[in-house]
């Protein structure tokens, strides 16, 4: 189930992300599956969450981000850096997205 957001909807998600702290952060054990639960957790509870991927080279942080998204069914909001902005709607909505 993949998310599609309008360019309107990312720079909206993208202004509430301003402010956040990144909730889970990869290591040196790179992506675990405990690290995916605790993404796909963050998720449930929070529906715009910020992930921090450090250390590792551009080819392997892309694989790791598509990895993040396809396993959680999240949408990829923005990258910058090390730091990955994801968004997927829990079952009541707490974000209202424009249209």
């Amino acid at each position: 189930m993949a998310i599609n957001l309008t360019t309107k909807q990312k720079q909206y998600l993208k202004g509430l992300a301003h402010n956040l702290k990144p909730v889970v952060m990869l290591g040196a054990n790179g992506l675990t599956e405990g690290v995916v639960a605790e993404i796909d957790n963050a998720l449930n509870h929070h529906e715009l969450i910020k992930v921090k991927v450090a250390g590792a080279e551009r080819e392997t942080k892309q694989l790791i981000i598509d990895a993040i998204v396809r396993e959680t069914s999240a949408a990829a909001v923005q990258l910058i850096g090390h730091i990955l902005v994801l968004y997927r709607p829990s079952k009541e909505p707490i974000i209202r997205l424009p249209k």
